[in-house]
């Protein structure tokens, strides 16, 4: 028996509440394989949905024109225009396009058009590994992110890049003469808030990894995770504005805990000196009061290849002695020992004399909102594991939505937020944010962005076997009510672990009294 859980009560004591939403499952796709169903984009006039789908190297067509009944009614072997298909995203008119790897990863890829029937259209060869795509919200424009990322052996490195398609003439006649591609050749030599490999330049290092746009079609924001940068672009004249270090979170202070070790056969969460790069995944926009800001699922990311990794666990660092005199209690594995953080060639040696002088860890286990020009402006702080340890405590920070693997990401990135996205209903902005492997999507509103309000959590389980049925998050699609074939706001889940696609319906926000 599959149960749908919403729980609000236990957490009061620690967030305030806004207007309650109600978020309803409605439909669900399943396909059960592992990458079956991981980035979705939705298509009003053909209600139909697309799913990247690594299992099989196509894209999967869903018709939802009842999304009670998802049903597949095609798909397209994406091997037949190069490797494996990584992003998909709708671009109306009946027209949607796909970000497609060359067979070989450190090539470059293609961004390739098709009509909403599954025929192909046009396509544009782009930079190496095109990951995430996405289209202005005047629909001129389509942006992907090129990560750029090197073979295993780290011998092959090619340099990420941003790719902008001007489809203002029609897909049909897209050609390369309407490709812009934007190198970091011109980036600083050093920026301050950031790391990155030692030895190569910023050029060669950053790996765009994510793209938001703004509701006014002039700016982008692309993330580097692994760099923790932050690029902006203007998209009137389509050039590089500048390169932010999205700096450091201090798990010291009070608010931002963390549970550090998967082997002290407890739940504790409590502050450490250690310093979270948030190194976001994925990226959103919203407007508040005329500003434009953006949200990021702080996940973390390690650069950990055959020929090269930077990832290590703290209780094999040198640690001094100075700064650390109870070095040895601190690198015990119930401590601070198993939480695994960089070499210190990346970043901790701060005098350079050998040893390690501050601790560092992946992602912020939260998420965040930054400006328009990327300074902090709030952080969920250690919510996200306080709520899971005050009402699912047998998945908290556990992997692959299984019970029985709680605390088991404690020494990684704990509930790891991957994906998010926001949405207005009746005036309010929300934020829905994924958690990769644990499964659920946290609900914010994001109204104001210097105090944001916990919502919702939702998730769904099977409560005979004590696993999540929808695990690890990857894509979320927010669907407004006037782009929606059925009237009705949804919220669209693609859920890369399960390989199951997840329709919400959301239905207007009422009071809320706890």
């Amino acid at each position: 028996m599959k149960k749908l859980l919403f729980t609000l009560s236990a957490f009061a004591s620690v967030l305030s509440y806004s207007q309650a939403i109600t978020i309803t499952e409605i439909g669900r796709y399943s396909d059960s394989r592992d990458g079956a169903c991981e980035i979705s984009t939705y298509d009003k006039d053909s209600k139909k949905i697309f799913v990247t789908n690594a299992a099989s190297d196509s894209i999967d067509i869903i018709d939802i024109t009842n999304p009670m009944s998802p049903t597949k009614v095609g798909g397209i072997n994406v091997l037949n225009y190069g490797g494996g298909v990584n992003s998909v995203v709708s671009l109306g008119n009946g027209y949607f396009a796909a970000a497609i790897e060359a067979n070989v990863k450190q090539d470059s890829g293609f961004v390739v058009f098709f009509d909403t029937a599954g025929s192909f259209v046009s396509s544009v060869k782009v930079g190496a590994l095109p990951d995430m795509i996405t289209v202005t919200k005047d629909g001129s424009k389509v942006l992907v992110a090129n990560e750029g990322e090197p073979s295993d052996d780290y011998l092959t490195d090619p340099k990420g890049s941003i790719g902008i398609i001007n489809i203002t003439g029609g897909v049909p006649s897209v050609s390369a003469t309407d490709l812009t591609l934007l190198f970091f050749d011109n980036a600083p030599s050093a920026i301050s808030g950031s790391i990155k490999k030692p030895g190569v330049t910023y050029a060669r290092d950053l790996e765009p990894e994510y793209i938001a746009i703004n509701d006014q079609s002039t700016r982008a924001a692309v993330v580097c995770q692994e760099s923790n940068v932050l690029i902006l672009v203007d998209l009137i004249n389509d050039s590089i504005l500048g390169y932010k270090g999205l700096g450091f979170k201090d798990h010291s202070l009070a608010g931002n805990g963390m549970d550090v070790s998967n082997r002290d056969n407890k739940i504790q969460i409590k502050t450490w000196s250690v310093k979270g790069i948030y190194q976001p995944d994925a990226i959103a926009s919203f407007q508040s009061n005329g500003s434009t800001y953006w949200v990021s699922a702080n996940e973390g990311d390690a650069r950990d290849y055959s020929g090269y990794s930077s990832e290590v666990r703290i209780k094999d660092l040198t640690l001094d002695t100075t700064v650390f005199p109870n070095a040895d209690e601190l690198q015990n594995d119930t401590n601070l020992g198993r939480l695994k953080t960089l070499t210190m060639d990346v970043i901790g040696d701060i005098d350079n004399d050998g040893d390690v002088d501050e601790l560092y860890s992946y992602g912020a286990r939260s998420f965040s909102i930054w400006d328009s020009t990327g300074n902090l402006v709030w952080d969920s702080k250690d919510q996200f594991e306080q709520y899971i340890k005050s009402n699912h405590l047998s998945f908290f920070n556990c992997d692959d939505g299984e019970a029985d693997e709680q605390d088991s990401r404690s020494d990684d990135k704990g509930p790891e937020p991957e994906a998010i996205t926001t949405g207005v209903m009746n005036n309010v902005t929300y934020a829905f944010i994924g958690l990769e492997r644990q499964g659920g999507i946290m609900v914010y509103d994001i109204s104001n962005p210097t105090a944001p309000v916990f919502n919702q959590y939702i998730h769904n389980m099977d409560t005979t076997t004590e696993e999540m049925t929808d695990i690890a998050p990857e894509g979320l699609v927010f669907v407004p009510a006037n782009e929606s074939h059925t009237g009705k706001s949804m919220l669209i889940v693609s859920n890369e672990v399960s390989g199951t696609t997840t329709i919400y319906e959301i239905a207007a926000a009422t009071n809320l009294s706890l």
